[in-house]
């Protein structure tokens, strides 16, 4: 963002510990997430958010599953194998295990009138609302060329892919004895796809934080 044309960096936040970067996609602490949820000023892209973090789908699955609700039975989102990108598939259909917050998140999400927007629109939404949270590492520019000096942000690894991410590094962390639901539930078939998740410097009090997310996800 800094090397494009007539845009100034003007404001950086510098606090709390380096953000925890997977893939330089960003990891979401229990405690930023409720930042950045607090932040998020409309109540309908609270739901898009709570949707896609609970239900830990990649975006273009909750993209479609927007479009057909009767994939939801109350208790699991059963995705057809028309849900993913090919390239993306390893299991012809699944079903997306859901705690009783993920079953509200969903029916609000159901409910929700504010289509999901393109994955670029999203990430540059998350990177807005990273700065009103004041999340380490968000950053403010302005276009010095432009009469009416327009903004934009960036926050350090925020994107589409956050919520998913962040969800299953939380569930690898919550349940290290699960790991083949987790995996199931994720739409992986093998373990590689997430050993990078499974060494992930969270701490006793994240780990008390995750239980407001994870809680109730299996018995």
């Amino acid at each position: 963002m800094s090397k494009r044309k007539n845009w100034k960096l003007i404001d950086r936040i510098e606090n709390g510990k380096s953000p925890i970067m997977r893939k330089r996609v960003r990891i979401l602490r229990p405690g930023e997430c409720k930042q950045l949820i607090d932040a998020i000023p409309k109540p309908e892209y609270k739901a898009l958010f709570r949707a896609l973090l609970f239900t830990g789908m990649r975006y273009i699955e909750l993209q479609r599953f927007q479009k057909q609700p009767s994939w939801f039975d109350g208790e699991f989102i059963n995705l057809p194998k028309t849900s993913v990108l090919k390239h993306k598939r390893t299991q012809l259909e699944r079903s997306v295990r859901l705690n009783p917050l993920g079953c509200m998140a969903v029916e609000h999400f159901l409910q929700c009138k504010t289509i999901l927007p393109s994955y670029q629109s999203w990430s540059a939404n998350l990177s807005c609302w990273g700065y009103r949270a004041k999340l380490h590492g968000a950053e403010k520019y302005v276009n010095v060329a432009k009469k009416n000096r327009p903004t934009e942000y960036s926050c350090e690894g925020l994107s589409s892919k956050t919520c998913r991410k962040t969800y299953e590094s939380w569930l690898v962390f919550y349940y290290p004895n699960r790991l083949t639901e987790v995996l199931l539930s994720q739409g992986h078939d093998h373990l590689t796809s997430v050993k990078h998740y499974l060494n992930m410097p969270f701490n006793e009090h994240d780990r008390i934080d995750m239980k407001d997310f994870v809680e109730g996800w299996i018995d």
